[in-house]
């Protein structure tokens, strides 16, 4: 076939015209397409208008109409807010950590010279959102009361040498310590990490101040001693517990950052393990007795404590058991694990030289803490109210008080259960290693504002850090303080201190544990009546 050039260029320019109408319709057609949605998008809006209004008009007459019967409902937005400050700064990622350069210890044998000893205010969060402090913080003003009017000088300060431990200073955020005697096993060492953990959270926020403080259990500072026209002022002493006849400062006590010649793991972490323990037994599937395990050899009241054992010929409704902590010491510590002991629905909490460590073990146990009434008070019991957080056992008549106790939460179990509850939400929430620090924090500031001398580094004294305490540490010892070690500076302010008590508030306070403590006595009188009727 042959072809036809011309035809060739006619049908290329048809082809062209073609494309060339086709593209015009297209621009046509997509022209006319927009001013079509565009007109309907107008009207769709006049008629969603229109729509609106009228709703509006007959929500407002079914408003009128039954507002009397109906809440109003709000269109904005409802927020619960956290009760933290949850912002993070803007140099978050780049939060600081402190590492214990024990190689570098090692070779020097002194303090490294770069640690942080302030951090830049500006870094803080805002102050106005912290949380207030739990109500137990308000005891460091009564604490520090007997100085509040004259403050304490160092003639004070020095009178408090007699039974100290050892002495400590913080001096432009460099802490030194002065021993004077040694302490049972470790505590001094412990306290002392615990105070420097707490410097590490808030670094340069503590003042200088010099304090004196006695590890030993029983407080000394007799108030008796310091009353009348012609007494002088009481010196100022710090130590884990204090008692109501006492003026000594109580402060925590070495257990929280962990013991180890008992195996007890530091607070924070077993905390969490008695939380475990509890899940594997519900508290109606728990033994219906009173549960004790200590040892005995301490105080005249634990050894009477082991007559209200069951026996062939008595049932006081107590378990009773002796804990032998050589022998556990010999056999790896198998029968004192604390997270295990959650097992009966009442725990006995007995004093031993003093207090004892154990009140927190016991109370954070979902059980109902029977407290066989104490003497002596840590830096947080005393907050604690009966019939709410413990039940109050008699000292006096223990066994039967106990005996007691055991059957009136058996017979009100429901009541008896929120007890143990309520003791526990007070420990973890109340008590966790943020309010300890917390506590350290405040109870040393307002401490330091009662000095009227100016502290300085005695000549005996030597740098601690980290480092000092950790890096010649071994076993137990150094695997807990690496445990229990806050890694670096916290970007939170510390919680707020609530106000101290008036006289009014604290007098209806202690009259409140007072009746609740009255009432438990009148309610197992009657009972001991009742039982003697019937037999």
């Amino acid at each position: 076939m042959k072809s036809f050039p011309m035809a060739g260029v006619l049908g290329g320019l048809y082809t062209g015209f073609k494309s060339m109408n086709w593209r015009l319709y297209m621009k046509y057609s997509a022209a006319r397409s927009s001013g079509i949605l565009l007109i309907s998008f107008v009207f769709l809006l006049w008629c969603s208008f229109v729509f609106t209004r009228l709703s509006d008009v007959a929500h407002s007459v079914t408003s009128s109409s039954s507002s009397a019967s109906k809440p109003t409902l709000s269109t904005t937005a409802s927020y619960t807010y956290p009760k933290k400050n949850l912002d993070i700064p803007k140099n978050a990622s780049k939060q600081i950590e402190i590492p214990v350069d024990c190689p570098a210890y090692s070779h020097t044998q002194t303090c490294p010279s770069n640690y942080p000893n302030i951090l830049d205010p500006k870094e803080y969060r805002d102050h106005s959102s912290a949380l207030t402090c739990p109500d137990y913080f308000r005891w460091i003003h009564e604490d520090l009361r007997p100085w509040a009017y004259t403050g304490i000088t160092r003639e004070m300060l020095e009178r408090a040498k007699t039974t100290s431990t050892f002495r400590l200073i913080i001096v432009e955020g460099k802490v030194y310590v002065e021993k004077y005697r040694r302490a049972f096993q470790t505590r001094d060492v412990f306290t002392l990490w615990g105070i420097l953990q707490m410097l590490r959270r808030y670094p340069g926020k503590v003042p200088n101040l010099e304090l004196m403080f006695d590890c030993g259990d029983q407080p000394t500072i007799r108030k008796s001693n310091y009353q009348g026209p012609n007494a002088t002022c009481p010196p100022p002493l710090f130590r884990y517990c204090g008692a109501d006849d006492t003026l000594d400062i109580p402060f925590p006590d070495w257990s929280f950052w962990g013991w180890p010649e008992l195996n007890i793991k530091p607070w924070e972490i077993l905390l969490k393990d008695i939380e475990e323990g509890n899940k594997k037994k519900r508290w109606m599937d728990r033994e219906p007795y009173a549960y004790w395990k200590g040892n005995p050899n301490v105080s005249l009241s634990r050894h009477q404590l082991l007559k209200c054992n069951v026996s062939d010929t008595q049932d006081w409704n107590a378990r009773i058991y002796v804990q032998d902590w050589k022998r556990e010491s010999r056999e790896g510590y198998k029968q004192s694990d604390l997270a295990s002991q959650c097992t009966h629905r009442y725990k006995i909490y007995m004093e031993g030289i003093a207090w004892s460590v154990s009140e927190k073990y016991i109370l954070a146990c979902d059980s109902v803490s029977l407290l066989v009434k104490p003497h002596y008070h840590d830096f947080f019991t005393r907050n604690l109210m009966p019939l709410h957080h413990y039940w109050p056992a008699r000292n006096d008549d223990k066994c039967r008080s106990i005996a007691f106790a055991v059957d009136w939460g058996n017979t009100h179990k429901q009541k008896a259960q929120g007890i143990g509850k309520a003791a526990t939400k007070f420990v973890q929430e109340e008590l966790k290693m943020e309010y300890v620090y917390d506590y350290m924090f405040h109870l040393l500031n307002e401490y330091a504002k009662l000095l009227t001398f100016k502290p300085i580094r005695p000549t005996n004294a030597v740098e601690l850090c980290a480092e000092t305490i950790a890096c010649p540490a071994q076993g137990l010892q150094k695997k807990f303080f690496m445990e229990s070690m806050v890694k670096g500076p916290t970007y939170s302010s510390p919680c707020t201190m609530p106000p101290p008590y008036d006289a009014s508030s604290l007098h209806a306070f202690l009259k409140r544990k007072e009746s609740s403590i009255k009432q438990v006595e009148l309610w197992e009188k009657n009972f001991w009546v009742n039982r003697t009727k019937q037999s």
